[in-house]
């Protein structure tokens, strides 16, 4: 996901999913104008608030992979945005699978 009104799109038609380190946006390929995607789209919003650009990066390079084990689950053109809270710095990778995971049954629970 490149283009802001991509994150846009997602974040106010899609459902959300909050864990303690995070929160997920979920957009399902038949809302609002992202039916014409071909490909299932993921972006990652990460503030300065949670660190300096290494551990910004680290936790994106980490909930990246952590995305490709889930993004079956998404039709094509479906769309996920993750913002990541301050308290998701010094988390495991174990931690962080657990609060995407808790956030993902959310959102897939309020999807419906």
């Amino acid at each position: 996901m490149r283009s802001s009104g991509d994150f846009r799109a997602t974040i106010k038609h899609g459902v959300r999913g909050k864990a303690s380190s995070l929160m997920l946006h979920l957009q399902s390929p038949g809302d609002a104008e992202q039916a014409d995607q071909d490909s299932t789209l993921v972006g990652f919003v990460v503030p300065k608030t949670v660190g300096n650009a290494v551990v910004r990066n680290r936790l994106t390079r980490q909930l990246r992979h952590l995305m490709r084990e889930r993004i079956e689950d998404l039709n094509a053109g479906g769309s996920v945005v993750i913002r990541v809270f301050p308290s998701a710095r010094g988390r495991t990778y174990d931690e962080l699978r657990a609060d995407l995971d808790k956030a993902w049954d959310r959102a897939a629970r309020a999807r419906g």
